[in-house]
């Protein structure tokens, strides 16, 4: 029986020595932590060709998230590409350039154009013709593109390009100009007023001025400020220019050429409302925004 014993006592001490005690909880499996994938951010060539001209950089105009500026200075390579784009469009007459600026819906578009996009294709076309490129050979327009990534805030490249021909848009800018100033853009704010919100509506109109004035050789559009009646005529006609002034500089800021604009004022003299009344006190101080040929 002493042998019984003493075989039973080795056989449990050498079980339990080998699973780790039998009542004891096993210990939870550690899953693997697997670290994600950094995201390469996009980016987008300064790139166009037309038969055997071509030009392919593998650079382009970066611009900071919700901002319609282009970076400074922009590289050797885009400088190069520009001046080719130059060269050959001044030797074809008949070809333009379409810009189309990208931009994502979470940006915030505080330019006075529709869209993000075209305010940055509006940038790269002033830069254009600041080189050299008549404005009559570029075309703009915006383009959402939600899978667009930057890189530490900053968008590479969102701008495509394309050569095409020039179209014939005399019958176009004709009806743009009748439109515009049938219906003006119309801007009611204060002289001392830093920025307005304007409705998509003044935007489109504000898109369709700069889109005549790049097209019609030698148009400009002006700038008219106007009062209410309160307070002497020679003290609301200064208002006025004041106004319109500042609608100039607010559009400058936007990417209409300084030079296209003129600036004027009519003061108390043209209302649209009675001015014995607030509210159409607040109609008549306002600035009108019209084409010329």
């Amino acid at each position: 029986m002493l042998i019984t014993i003493l075989a039973g006592t080795y056989f449990f001490i050498t079980c339990c020595s080998s699973c780790g005690m039998a009542n004891a909880e096993e210990e939870p499996v550690k899953e693997a932590v697997v670290a994600p994938v950094a995201q390469k951010a996009t980016s987008y060539p300064f790139a166009f060709s037309d038969g055997d001209f071509a030009v392919n950089k593998n650079d382009n105009y970066n611009f900071n998230a919700s901002s319609s500026e282009f970076l400074t200075p922009v590289s050797q390579n885009v400088t190069d590409g520009v001046v080719k784009l130059k060269d050959y469009l001044s030797a074809n007459a008949g070809k333009a350039i379409n810009l189309t600026g990208y931009y994502k819906g979470d940006e915030t578009n505080t330019t006075a154009f529709p869209n993000l996009g075209l305010a940055r294709a509006n940038s790269v076309k002033n830069h254009l013709v600041a080189n050299g490129v008549d404005s009559r050979q570029i075309n703009t327009t915006g383009k959402l593109m939600g899978d667009m990534l930057a890189q530490d805030g900053v968008y590479l490249g969102p701008i495509s390009y394309g050569l095409d021909a020039m179209a014939d848009n005399g019958d176009e800018m004709k009806a743009l100009f009748d439109k515009i100033n049938a219906n003006p853009l119309v801007l009611n704010f204060q002289t001392n007023q830093a920025e307005i919100n304007l409705s998509a509506e003044q935007r489109q109109k504000v898109a369709d001025i700069s889109r005549y004035l790049d097209k019609v050789a030698g148009a400009t559009c002006t700038a008219t400020g106007h009062t209410d009646s309160q307070g002497p005529a020679n003290t609301n006609q200064f208002l006025g220019q004041e106004r319109a002034d500042f609608a100039k500089s607010y559009l400058t800021r936007n990417g209409i050429p300084s030079a296209k604009i003129v600036a004027s004022s009519k003061g108390e003299t043209q209302p649209i409302a009675d001015n014995m009344n607030a509210a159409g006190r607040a109609k008549n101080r306002r600035t009108v925004v019209t084409l010329n040929n």
